[in-house]
């Protein structure tokens, strides 16, 4: 599914007023970059390495003009260290023009690369090393890359979640369909939207955005439970009056069928509390009621729910200790 033909896409006009943008930080200058590899002196010692390394770890490089490993690992490094992008920096010192800091560290052979922290050397290899080493080597020092991009979606994902939560549907639904516009086949995403459309009274919307979704996508875990929940709240609206429902369940409390309609209102309404106990009830009195009914419908509730849902935890004990009892 591309962006051109996403169904979320505009789907809440001007309502939405929430944004997020992805990819916000602008990719290093070339003087950007070029401050990731430098060459350093004796007298710059302290201040490109021990002051540098306080903020993010400095790799030095001691070298030699006469030294043949240190010409093979002198491009494979600074290659390596630009594509880490900023989680480290090298340092590059020619010990024939500046030998006393290599003397001081003890180093006797060259290429030598020693890793400063918070102002202090904690880690170094030596010679001219595979790339592959050089990048293990980095993760170690500087912890394994993040991929900022998962990351930032993430984050908005987290943040259009808690504005649901929150009551608002119409600035969470603008933060889904950002992600949806960076990443269309977002499960998490296409669900929040369509329980925002739900939310909104949308349901006719919620319907035929699902309906458009390739088998894969409304196959996954967020998206199928989102439709179910659609198609309860659907079903429950054609069950009738809950208050008729409750008057005759008033009258005869063994009304099974009055009590599984009832449930299912208490369900979409949001008394899930409510909904269970109806269902666990009739459980109680009648397990063979339309083929297990009630247990076969509070699964559902379960898969909507989700599982670490306080009702749906409350309501599997309750199931337990009236299956095992």
């Amino acid at each position: 599914m591309g962006g051109s033909d996403n169904p979320y896409a505009g789907s809440f006009g001007n309502q939405m007023t929430a944004s997020a943008s992805f990819g916000g930080q602008p990719a290093p200058d070339a003087a950007a970059a070029g401050d990731l590899v430098k060459e350093t002196t004796t007298a710059t010692f302290a201040r490109d390495v021990l002051e540098a390394s306080r903020q993010q770890p400095v790799l030095v490089d001691f070298w030699a003009p006469w030294c043949g490993p240190c010409k093979q690992l002198t491009p494979v490094i600074e290659k390596v260290v630009k594509e880490a992008a900023g989680r480290v920096k090298l340092v590059k010192m020619n010990i024939d023009d500046h030998p006393s800091i290599a003397g001081q560290l003890g180093i006797q052979s060259i290429p030598a690369v020693i890793a400063f922290v918070g102002g202090r050397p904690v880690d170094g290899f030596m010679g001219a090393i595979p790339e592959s080493q050089i990048k293990q080597f980095i993760d170690r020092i500087a912890g394994p890359a993040v991929d900022d991009a998962k990351a930032e979606v993430e984050a908005v994902l987290a943040d259009a979640k808690a504005l649901f939560e929150a009551g608002d549907a119409q600035n969470a639904a603008g933060l889904y369909g950002a992600v949806l516009q960076a990443e269309p086949e977002n499960t998490d995403a296409i669900a929040g939207m369509v329980e925002c459309m739900i939310a909104l009274g949308q349901l006719a919307e919620a319907r035929q955005a699902l309906s458009q979704l390739p088998e894969e996508l409304a196959k996954a875990a967020a998206v199928s439970a989102i439709s179910k929940k659609l198609d309860q709240i659907e079903e429950a609206r054609k069950l009738g009056d809950p208050v008729a429902l409750e008057q005759q369940l008033a009258a005869n409390p063994d009304d099974h069928a009055a009590r599984l309609k009832l449930a299912k209102i208490r369900n979409v309404e949001g008394d899930r509390t409510g909904a269970a106990d109806h269902l666990l009830l009739i459980m109680k009195r009648d397990r063979s009621f339309e083929d297990d009914a009630a247990r076969r419908e509070l699964l559902s509730f379960f898969e909507v729910w989700g599982p670490k849902d306080p009702a749906t935890i409350a309501a599997r004990r309750k199931l337990s200790a009236l299956l095992f009892s």
